[in-house]
């Protein structure tokens, strides 16, 4: 007889009741799953170090499989494991990266996709370098902001430049496409910098007008790193995190804009940061960010 399933709000806050694993452990499964706890390089409101525990409880209430509507299941057969978080110095930045950078390496070589639990926007810079053997690598970014900042009152690792370090230290990461840029405040020189080097920059009136063509101009047949800012969703949608900005991609548009990268690209890695949980009391940032998670996940693993 079969064990009866935990309710949500019971058992062990495993992220989708995975078993835990040690990140350089005897394991391998399709999906493995890190949490980053860091957010001391965030330039307003802190929270985002809460966002691995909120996501893990969150995802209680999303446990694969999954049978939709019309009567498909998704995620069957595949296999979930939770490499708890990284154990990261108080104080110690550039300790702290390379701690995320192993953990990271760790967690690659035993899953087939990676999914990082953040964490500020900065975490981004120390798991890419992770990822320093994949050739042609893209990034596809979901953001409000560009996050490509040469240096911000006197740091050049803030959350303002991951993709700023990323390209300077990886010549295999050769694309960036952001989706989603909106706001009163760029810093000119990155905005400059990230056209000088060609990437894609799609504002998110471009999304408003004609999704279908953000869609096209997405990558097609490369290996994506997809990182998704909570900030890249509107606040009415996930109010839960630092630097909010009005009029951002709905759930429905964001899901959009990933499946088509999904099912296009090979996904060599996820990361969800800036979501911080204790700016939404209500819990349903935590809740929507789980989400897309998993349903990320399942376009990833699609039939």
């Amino acid at each position: 007889m079969s064990q009866p399933a935990h309710l949500p709000y019971s058992g062990i806050a495993t992220f989708a009741r995975a078993p835990i694993v040690e990140p350089g452990g005897d394991w391998r499964a399709g999906v493995g799953v890190l949490g980053i706890p860091f957010d001391i390089a965030l330039g307003f409101r802190p929270g985002a170090r809460y966002a691995p525990r909120a996501l893990r409880e969150a995802s209680l209430r999303y446990v694969p499989p999954f049978t939709d509507l019309s009567g498909r299941t998704r995620l069957e057969g595949v296999t979930f494991a939770d490499a708890g978080d990284v154990v990261l110095p108080s104080l110690e930045p550039e300790l702290a990266r390379e701690r995320m950078t192993a953990a990271a390496r760790h967690l690659r070589e035993r899953c087939r996709v990676p999914v990082f639990l953040g964490g500020d926007h900065s975490v981004s810079f120390p798991l890419l370098r992770a990822f320093a053997d994949v050739p042609d690598l893209h990034v596809v970014q979901l953001d409000a902001h560009l996050d490509f900042t040469d240096e911000r009152n006197g740091t050049r690792f803030s959350n303002s430049s991951p993709f700023r370090r990323a390209v300077e230290a990886l010549p295999n990461l050769v694309h960036i496409t952001t989706v989603g840029l909106r706001g009163l405040r760029f810093d000119p020189e990155a905005v400059r910098a990230a056209r000088e080097r060609g990437h894609t920059l799609i504002p998110m009136s471009e999304v408003e007008a004609d999704l279908s063509r953000v869609q096209a101009a997405l990558p097609s047949g490369k290996n994506v790193y997809l990182s998704v800012d909570a900030d890249a969703l509107d606040p009415a949608v996930l109010p839960g995190t630092s630097s909010p900005e009005p009029d951002g991609l709905t759930y429905a548009q964001a899901m959009a804009l990933i499946r088509a990268v999904a099912r296009r690209n090979t996904v060599v890695g996820l990361d969800l940061v800036e979501l911080a949980p204790n700016l939404d009391p209500s819990g349903r940032s935590a809740l929507i960010g789980a989400r897309l998670i998993l349903e990320t996940l399942c376009e990833v693993f699609h039939d």
